[in-house]
């Protein structure tokens, strides 16, 4: 067997009976097996931590490129000047 880096390894996972029910089931009306549903949806659960990350990410980028809008970055009001009637 030739090693692959991406090779996969047994865990274990502890489920209630119920719940493993109803997993076989789903897995079963999809036609696949219960470790091919559980890694499909951990590998869109991972992708999408991974795009939010990347998409905070650029949201702080952007932010740290932003143009000075003047102040200089100090705030010559206050809350009550803001709001005085």
């Amino acid at each position: 067997m030739k090693p692959d880096a991406d090779a996969n390894q047994n865990i274990t996972l502890a489920l209630s009976k119920n719940l493993l029910r109803k997993v076989k089931v789903l897995a079963a009306e999809r036609g696949t097996s219960v470790s091919a549903l559980l890694t499909s949806l951990m590998a869109k659960e991972v992708e999408r931590d991974d795009a939010y990350r990347r998409a905070m990410d650029g949201l702080v980028l952007s932010l740290e490129r932003a143009r000075d809008l003047g102040t200089g970055g100090t705030i010559g009001w206050s809350r009550d000047d803001l709001h005085a009637r």
